[in-house]
């Protein structure tokens, strides 16, 4: 009942912030000087009647908080408005390209996971070591450099001088007509895999190492940071040092005592930094024509076409409402001293 109303509050606390960031986002958005009905025509020499035209049609022809109001209560009913560039519904731009762009977080955090936890158990472990030194630099290194600089220097390293990962793109186009890859779930690594379409499969993967480490390493250096400050802070307490004088093997100390216990802040680093990164693959999929949510976005930044922008907004300010909330039951499951308030 307890775990029942936390989520209540928090879906309330929700739908208030996501009203904010719609305002917000909608004021700041329709104060741009430009012309939107020019925009959505394609042209700044359109003849006057097209325009006033486009402009009933916009609603723009009524005051600010009027199309507001109208906005929210499209909004409520599923209705994100018409992109301006595409013509197309918001929506749906959005729906097409959300596979690609979870398919990636999803890779980048995993990787991050994968290699950000043991490095930080390895670094506490040996603390004051050359072990530990390396890690520190890894992590600084990590999260001190941009992402957009450091996909160019994967892309210079692996493309061109070794050859061993592709440039760009998610899938190569040769693909379609040698091993076209049956869309189950839009999620190419998955499809592939639950079809048996192996080559697919490797061509698929190949594309993701990039721009997944590229993801990853800011996320990596955060995990591996904050595992080594939780996980020096458990193994000093006393009942470390009782499991230790028992006999009990070091590794089991380490893995089974200490890291369970350590665990529930890095987890909440893990889940902020995947809201961040669902935000963050913005320089990702433009460095390397990603066709995902963040590629989608930045063009639409450029067209200044405001539909799909206040889409991704709202989009992004939901997932990172709902990772927080999932972030908090982990720690309460994985915690049982952790008790919702």
């Amino acid at each position: 009942m307890r775990a029942f109303e936390f989520i209540l509050r928090r879906v309330l606390t929700a739908i208030f912030v996501l009203i904010g960031v719609s305002l917000i986002t909608f004021a700041i958005s329709h104060v741009v000087p430009t012309d939107t009905a020019a925009l959505y025509l394609g042209s700044t020499r359109a003849r006057p009647e097209d325009l006033e035209r486009i402009r009933l049609k916009l609603g723009l022809d009524r005051p600010l908080s009027v199309q507001y109001a109208i906005y929210m209560g499209d909004l409520i009913q599923g209705d994100l408005g018409d992109s301006i560039a595409t013509k197309r519904p918001v929506l749906q731009e959005l729906t097409d390209r959300l596979p690609a762009t979870l398919e990636l977080l999803f890779f980048g955090m995993f990787m991050a996971t994968l290699i950000g936890v043991p490095l930080g158990v390895l670094s506490a472990r040996w603390q004051g070591t050359w072990a530990d030194v390396i890690v520190r630099i890894i992590s600084i290194v990590g999260v001190s450099m941009p992402a957009f600089y450091l996909g160019l220097l994967m892309q210079i390293a692996f493309f061109r001088n070794l050859d061993l990962f592709p440039l760009s793109g998610r899938v190569d186009s040769n693909l379609r007509f040698t091993n076209p890859i049956d869309p189950i779930t839009s999620f190419f690594l998955l499809d592939t895999f639950l079809t048996s379409n192996w080559v697919a499969f490797k061509d698929v993967f190949h594309h993701l190492v990039l721009p997944g480490f590229t993801l990853a390493a800011y996320p990596i250096g955060l995990i591996a940071r904050m595992n080594r400050a939780a996980m020096l802070e458990v193994l000093g307490q006393d009942y470390i040092r009782t499991a230790r004088a028992y006999g009990i093997k070091e590794r089991v100390v380490t893995y089974m005592y200490a890291l369970k216990n350590a665990i529930s802040p890095t987890l909440t680093v893990i889940g902020l930094t995947v809201a961040y990164a669902l935000t963050g693959t913005f320089f990702v999929e433009v460095i390397f024509n990603w066709p995902g949510l963040g590629l989608f976005t930045v063009r639409s930044l450029l067209a200044l076409d405001y539909p799909a922008i206040m889409g991704m907004t709202l989009l992004g300010a939901s997932g990172y409402v709902l990772i927080n909330l999932i972030v908090d039951l982990l720690q309460m499951w994985v915690d049982p001293r952790i008790r919702l308030q």
